[in-house]
């Protein structure tokens, strides 16, 4: 072995070990995750709050995407088949009680959640996917099932006449808007027409899409990364690949670099993104991505355990938190209120956390992270 490659490899162990580091570090931002966690059980409704202070708005309950984020914690945590068994059926209840039985969609309490398209097509998701690992059904037909899919189903033309309708001004809600349609395009049968309807949304991205940058849409890096991450969504259902993924990443490490992650989802998009799309990472660049990344969690870890949404705060309504102060998106829908918009923990972000913490193993060729060690399954319990 020459000079220069012993040189290289010593480089190579180098930044390894610094990732050693700083993946330590990482660790023990979730010290108080756990009980962080428990704090937000509803024994009553079998539910999640959102946050603390969902607890005492006037118009706080647990909510689906909330309860299902706990799930989806619980899960990654190995603590899923530690619940009793009289807490998953209350949350099989909980989730079944959200469906109505006319239109097969599973609603919140708050009237203000059937007016947001996005919810409503991600509650459909989130309750399918919670009941199934629960080992629940849902109690009625599916919004497809029963024909009541968006008119905008009625074939693949009319489909993309709604595509082009999307408004791309804010690249986040555009494409997540986008994104969430898959729900209803899975549902299609029989397969031979649901290809149609997905082959004519790719064809459609594949000429919205910027071949510099490799994303979509308008706005700062991280709103067009985080548009990119909602669409990869769509392409991950159906087991397509994200096009100029190159491009994709030179975008992320300019966003990295350049901007401030002032919500959790700058944060977890661009660390999902490069797990999906698999590239190959240079040792230097992968230990500045979660230097950078680590040290954006730090700023949103909360005195209660959990991890904040924004920088200044938990948003009180994540629906319309993709739109900042200065940005546009036209007929935004109303602001569904969940939390009382405190500096504390909330299911959102505490979802996303773990989520970057795995990722980050993942990333770095490490073996699963250690157990978050806590005393959630006490509180769970008691409850």
């Amino acid at each position: 072995m020459t000079d220069g490659e012993n040189q290289r490899q010593d480089k190579i162990q180098d930044q390894s070990v610094e990732i050693s580091k700083l993946l330590a570090e990482m660790d023990q931002l979730f010290d108080g995750f756990g009980a962080w966690l428990g704090g937000q059980k509803d024994a009553e409704s079998g539910g999640f709050y959102y946050a603390a202070s969902s607890r005492r708005i006037p118009s706080g309950a647990p909510d689906i995407e909330s309860t299902a984020q706990a799930l989806n914690i619980l899960e990654r945590c190995d603590w899923l088949d530690a619940m009793s068994t009289d807490m998953k059926r209350g949350c099989i209840r909980f989730f079944q009680s959200k469906q109505e039985e006319s239109s097969g969609y599973f609603y919140d309490e708050n009237p203000l959640m059937r007016e947001d398209e996005v919810m409503v097509a991600r509650a459909i998701s989130y309750s399918l996917n919670a009941l199934r690992k629960l080992g629940g059904q849902p109690l009625h037909a599916l919004p497809y099932e029963a024909q009541r899919a968006p008119s905008y189903m009625s074939s693949p033309e009319d489909y993309l006449t709604w595509l082009k309708s999307v408004e791309l001004t804010n690249s986040w809600r555009g494409c997540d808007r986008l994104s969430t349609s898959s729900v209803y395009v899975k549902q299609v049968e029989p397969a031979s027409r649901r290809a149609e309807f997905a082959r004519t949304a790719f064809n459609f991205f594949a000429n919205k899409q910027d071949p510099f940058t490799g994303l979509w849409g308008e706005g700062s890096y991280y709103v067009r990364i985080s548009g990119t991450f909602k669409l990869h969504i769509f392409y991950d259902h159906f087991n397509v690949p994200l096009p100029r993924e190159e491009r994709i990443y030179q975008s992320i490490l300019y966003a990295l670099r350049h901007e401030e992650a002032v919500d959790m989802c700058y944060i977890r998009n661009p660390i999902h993104l490069l797990s999906y799309m698999k590239l190959s990472i240079p040792a230097e660049e992968l230990r500045e991505i979660i230097s950078i990344t680590m040290a954006n969690m730090k700023r949103l870890l909360r005195a209660d355990g959990g991890f904040s949404r924004e920088l200044s705060h938990s948003p009180t309504a994540p629906n319309v938190a993709q739109v900042k102060e200065g940005e546009y998106y036209p007929d935004m829908p109303k602001a569904v209120h969940i939390g009382g918009g405190e500096v504390e923990g909330d299911m959102n972000a505490g979802t996303q956390a773990l989520l970057i913490r795995s990722v980050c193993y993942q990333l770095a060729g490490r073996m699963a992270p250690p157990l978050i060690k806590a005393p959630m399954f006490t509180v769970l319990k008691n409850n």
